[in-house]
């Protein structure tokens, strides 16, 4: 099966996606779902949004006026005017429903006293990143999830391998580069996929006491779109939360799909293994799942199938990518 919807229907048209956040104090963000919920629908718009007292982070895709229109009707929210806003194509929607989810956090980090509104890293432009991070006095941090990583990262990058962005303070904090008769002293540059994890990491770093930490403004979204691929120290795809699952240089379609059983991302040599079978397993999560939710997945595969052969798109979770904890970057 396809990673993409099928080609000649109404929503195989190219599509615009924005990945999108902003910080701002939202203390009464339930009153302001309903509206944007009706703003995303009326515009054709489809994605996830999340609220919470922070701010908004989600992505969506939809025809060029439609994010027009959304983008529009965010940044008329008190405090959400300098709305973090990044843009890429797909030939196909990349969605298929539209959802507007109240949250704790817009970015789940656990740590309720990290404030981006106070304090943050050094905010570094992707074409000063390069320089900042051949930097050899300079630690790069990944702070994405493993599966991320897995896939492409920055040369020389450490990897937390963490499950979660959960994981990542107490990550930073066992590192004995970093600790109290060291820290401060050293500078450390973090990145993300858009931006919006850097926001609440760099933050917490300064906390901590790390007092010279860098952010990769836009994150590597930003970078793949403005640094030629031959200047490029960018290795690998990168893991984007829809249907494309993976992204090169140029923000053009990466070569991963998804395996709908534990939702990593999945090469051809995984889709070789005898430890595959599409929609059930794949080579990292085979072992993982019982008998009875792998007779499940079958079951749920089988409908997609059913409902490809009479052209029409399956809408549960095996077909879409959105079910993770973090619906951006």
């Amino acid at each position: 099966m396809s990673k993409h919807p099928p080609q000649n229907t109404p929503d195989s048209a190219p599509v615009t996606v924005a990945a999108l956040y902003t910080f701002a104090a939202l203390p009464n963000f339930k009153d302001l779902k309903t509206p944007l919920l009706e703003t995303c629908q009326n515009a054709g718009v489809y994605g996830t949004l999340l609220l919470a007292h922070e701010g908004i982070n989600g992505t969506i895709a939809g025809p060029r006026d439609g994010i027009d229109a959304v983008t529009a009707h965010i940044r008329q929210i008190p405090g959400c005017d300098n709305l973090e806003y990044k843009e890429s194509h797909a030939e196909s929607r990349p969605f298929y429903r539209m959802k507007v989810r109240l949250k704790k956090e817009i970015v789940t980090m656990g740590e309720p006293d990290v404030d981006p509104h106070k304090m943050v890293g050094t905010y570094v432009e992707a074409e000063d990143w390069n320089a900042l991070i051949a930097d050899p006095d300079v630690i790069v941090i990944d702070t994405r999830n493993d599966y991320e990583v897995e896939i492409g990262t920055f040369r020389g990058a450490i990897d937390p391998d963490i499950a979660t962005f959960r994981e990542f303070p107490a990550w930073l904090m066992a590192q004995k580069e970093l600790s109290p008769g060291t820290i401060g002293k050293k500078k450390v540059a973090m990145f993300c996929t858009g931006g919006i994890r850097c926001e609440k990491s760099t933050a917490y770093a300064r906390q901590q006491g790390i007092d010279t930490v860098y952010h990769l403004k836009g994150g590597i979204l930003k970078y793949l779109e403005n640094i030629a691929q031959e200047d490029s120290l960018w290795d690998g795809e990168c893991f984007v939360f829809d249907h494309r699952v993976s992204i090169k240089h140029g923000l053009e379609l990466g070569s991963y799909d998804t395996c709908h059983a534990c939702r990593k991302p999945i090469d051809e040599n995984d889709k070789a293994s005898a430890h595959y079978v599409e929609g059930v397993s794949c080579p990292k999560c085979y072992d993982v799942h019982d008998a009875k939710q792998k007779l499940r997945f079958q079951e749920r595969q089988h409908q997609v199938e059913l409902a490809e052969k009479r052209g029409q798109k399956h809408f549960g979770p095996a077909a879409e990518t959105t079910k993770r904890k973090q619906p951006a970057a």
